[in-house]
């Protein structure tokens, strides 16, 4: 009897062990992973942030000291306002009127597409009718082709229509988003309570003042999301253009770049205009990632329909 009790008082503290032993290899193993995840995070950032870096550096640089300096660090001779000034001046001001080409480009299609994206998104989520999920099926595999496979096929048509080389050539094909369209759509079904529609047409709300009132303030998150998409992917496109745009007068600053780098055997002084526009180029992005990440969060109406 006393062997068994001496048993049971010795095991016993080795019980109460387990768990807290448990607990530190739980502990281990998430401080691991957190380890792992943000050395990743720090990989992916550099790959992001490199190259930007290397922008700035070279933009403050002559075409010399360009190839006879260190890249990622600056040369004695500090020239980037002076680069900036030639980028600004040559030809005419030539970049500035390819720099107002992307704004117009970008903001309108953006916008546009947007808008668009939300109205088509919000109907296919909200309303049952006959062929919505053939509609969804078939924007669905718009979201798969590339816009590489369609630009022929569109200057073909637009030749045909005689807007090649106009700026609707660039635009009209920006105002669809198939991806936007799908977002919105996922993001209707999730936030959208079909309660609060009911209760707004019970006030007399129309339809079309439920969606501009109600529904596009609901869908803020997704519609930020969309427009970043839409401005990014219209401000760095460069193969619609291309195949659309004879005028150098109507180039965005992606064709106008490519088309002064093209020109650097000739000159080799528009190594510097073309690392000086790569630069101003870049800021209208960072702006619009920096006002916008405010409304780049979710839950906005969260507890508004009880």
């Amino acid at each position: 009897m006393t062997t068994a009790t001496a048993t049971t008082a010795t095991s016993a503290p080795r019980a109460a062990k387990a768990p807290g032993a448990s607990n530190d290899r739980s502990a281990g193993r998430s401080r691991a992973s957190t380890i792992i995840v943000t050395g990743v995070l720090v990989l992916v950032a550099l790959y992001f942030l490199v190259p930007i870096y290397w922008v700035v550096v070279a933009a403050t640089k002559t075409s010399e000291d360009l190839f006879s300096t260190f890249g990622f660090w600056f040369a004695p001779n500090f020239a980037l306002w002076d680069n900036l000034g030639q980028v600004l001046t040559y030809d005419d001001g030539i970049f500035v009127r390819w720099f107002l080409n992307s704004v117009f480009y970008a903001g309108v299609g953006a916008v546009l597409a947007t808008y668009f994206a939300a109205a088509g998104g919000y109907a296919l989520g909200k309303y049952r009718f006959r062929g919505n999920n053939l509609i969804f099926g078939l924007i669905l595999g718009g979201v798969l082709v590339p816009g590489t496979a369609t630009a022929l096929p569109l200057f073909l048509l637009f030749s045909q229509m005689g807007l090649a080389n106009t700026y609707w050539s660039v635009l009209i094909p920006s105002l669809v988003s198939p991806f936007g369209l799908f977002l919105c759509r996922i993001y209707a079904q999730a936030t959208v309570d079909d309660a609060l529609l009911e209760a707004a047409r019970l006030d007399g709300a129309g339809e079309l003042r439920i969606f501009q009132s109600v529904v596009l303030r609901i869908l803020t998150p997704a519609l930020v999301t969309v427009f970043l998409f839409q401005l990014v992917g219209i401000w760095n496109n460069y193969f619609l253009p291309l195949v659309m745009l004879a005028d150098s007068s109507l180039y965005p600053i992606t064709l106008g770049l490519n088309n002064w780098l093209g020109q650097v055997d000739r000159l080799p002084e528009f190594y510097q205009l073309t690392t000086g526009g790569v630069l101003l180029s870049i800021i209208p992005l960072a702006i619009a990632m920096i006002v916008l990440q405010r409304f780049w969060r979710g839950g906005l109406t969260e507890g508004s329909v009880k």
